[in-house]
């Protein structure tokens, strides 16, 4: 039997002395029904033994068997009642207040539901009756809540059943009578599922919110990772650079100390050599002056006479007036030894650009020229990826994008994050400006190219003048005339760089910026001068650097 159809029917449940749901239902010889404890104590309390309902008299007391059909039934109907009382609360269900029942005596039970009308919480058992009974079906029941006073207007002590939209407050039948006679008024249930369904909506807003910010959570962990491998890598590239640097100086130095040294070992070789040979000589001439003053104290006239032509002539000798010992000169041998040093770290500083340019590449984006952007007097070839000045100025819309003032013109593609990288041809121009804008810069006057004003480019005037224009602008001292120009942004870094794509080297680099817009590819190719600057800026197929 259908929870419906049980309560359709309750009556024929609720035992006509206590007017509750049977407890223990027992049957008497007329046919009617009662609680055994009811019939019992109404026959203890009466000199007859009557039917409550029909008064059909008994001589004797009739002994009560259980109905078991009717209990079954009671059983069952209590068990839906209780159900269809559970599911009538919300869904979404919050831990519910521990509040006493208010009819229990002595230990108090928890009340499972309060009635706004009663103004009584009730616990299981003591709700019964407003389960069943059709008078107090009627009555508003909700999850049991304490200071159920605080539910009836103050000033009318009814129940606040109305809700006054003019005053957004709650208050009952009399008040709209008195102080809120002219006001709007709803139902509080109207009200409620309004400002449930406001609700709904917050929480779905704020969940939106905590979902973002859990969202920025992982990706502010992703930057730290990100930046944490970006840190490795370099850190091991510096570590493997320097390491070599130091190993070359300290080579370096070894290898000149060892020069020096070699020099110094020869000359005192010399030295010694010359030296031997001197006091060799010295020794004989030692020798032979003795053997003269030897023969001059002779007074043997013979003797003197026969040995004085052996005697006379100089031993044979090293003539030394010309033979000197010349200390070696080591002028410019440290300079030599840096300026080997020097080519050693410029191969060095090639390799570490080489990768650094390789790693810059794999960002690179299609970048196109925009025709609504490009000053009237600018040519762009059929592919969008050539661009050169002539003097004829074309007549052309004046859109809001249009350049009007400067011979100028930007990539159709923009960007607002991540990296990009992208190459220009320069090949043949004596003045050109390369670089990125941001979106906002102002097309119709005379720009000024620097960071303050939106521009982060570099320049070339007079075929050899490089500059950065970074407001002051910074002059660049080339080793080579780039022939193509890479450009490459890290928008979350604030860094755009340039570079010498055939000498892989760095011309020059902004740092710090603080990007918040989107981002341009910006391209000047300048006037023609006469044909002597008509060469055209071309866009190039990026191909990573052997």
């Amino acid at each position: 039997m259908s929870a419906a159809s049980c309560l359709r029917s309750e009556d024929q449940f609720l035992c006509s002395i206590c007017l509750y749901v049977f407890t223990d239902p027992v049957t008497t010889s007329c046919g009617h029904n009662f609680c055994k404890n009811c019939i019992n104590e109404h026959w203890n309390s009466n000199d007859k033994y009557l039917c409550p309902i029909c008064k059909e008299v008994f001589s004797t007391r009739p002994k009560l068997k259980v109905n078991t059909f009717i209990s079954e039934m009671v059983s069952q109907f209590r068990q839906e009642a209780q159900q269809k009382a559970s599911s009538s609360s919300s869904e979404q269900q919050v831990a519910k207040p521990e509040v006493p029942c208010d009819v229990c005596t002595g230990t108090k039970l928890k009340a499972l539901k309060s009635c706004l009308v009663c103004l009584i919480s009730y616990c299981e058992t003591h709700l019964e009756p407003h389960l069943t009974v059709s008078g107090l079906k009627r009555h508003q029941l909700m999850d049991p809540v304490e200071n159920l006073e605080d539910r009836m207007c103050m000033k009318h002590d009814k129940p606040l059943e109305l809700f006054c939209k003019t005053d957004q407050t709650c208050v009952c039948v009399h008040c709209t009578y008195s102080d809120h006679k002219t006001h709007e008024f709803v139902p509080l249930k109207e009200e409620y599922e309004g400002k449930k369904a406001e609700l709904g909506k917050t929480e779905a807003e704020i969940q939106q919110m905590i979902q973002k910010r859990r969202l920025k959570i992982q990706e502010i962990k992703h930057s730290v990772d990100f930046s944490k491998e970006d840190a490795d890598r370099e850190k091991a590239e510096g570590v493997q650079v320097f390491t070599a640097l130091k190993e070359s100086v300290e080579r370096s130095l070894n290898e000149l100390i060892e020069m020096i040294e070699e020099k110094q070992r020869t000359t005192e070789k010399q030295a010694e050599d010359f030296i031997k040979e001197l006091e060799q000589e010295i020794s004989e001439l030692m020798k032979r002056s003795s053997e003269v003053k030897q023969l001059s104290r002779s007074e043997d006239h013979l003797h003197l006479l026969q040995n004085f032509p052996s005697l006379k002539a100089a031993p044979s000798t090293k003539d030394w007036t010309a033979v000197s010992v010349h200390p070696p000169s080591y002028e410019g041998t440290v300079v030599r030894t840096v300026t080997q040093l020097e080519e050693t770290l410029s191969k060095e500083m090639k390799k570490l650009f080489e990768v650094e340019l390789k790693r810059v590449q794999q960002y690179a984006v299609d970048v196109t020229l925009d025709p609504d952007t490009a000053h009237p007097k600018l040519i762009l070839s059929d592919d969008e990826k050539q661009v050169n000045h002539r003097n004829v100025k074309k007549n052309l819309p004046d859109n809001p994008e249009r350049f009007s003032k400067c011979c100028c013109v930007l990539g159709k593609q923009s960007f607002s994050s991540s990296r990009f990288y992208f190459e220009v041809q320069v090949k043949g121009k004596t003045k050109w400006d390369l670089g990125v804008v941001r979106e906002s810069i102002n097309r119709k006057r005379k720009i000024t190219l620097s960071p303050e004003d939106g521009y982060w480019t570099i320049w070339l005037r007079n075929g050899n003048e490089y500059k950065g224009l970074a407001g002051p602008d910074v002059r660049l001292s080339l080793k080579s005339q780039p022939q193509k120009v890479g450009v490459f942004v890290d928008y979350e870094k604030g860094l755009v760089s340039f570079y010498d794509v055939d000498a892989a080297a760095l011309i020059y680099s902004f740092t710090g910026c603080s990007f918040t817009e989107k981002l341009y590819p910006y391209f000047g190719p300048c006037s023609n001068n006469g044909g002597k600057n008509s060469a055209p800026l071309i866009i190039c197929p990026v191909s990573q650097t052997s």
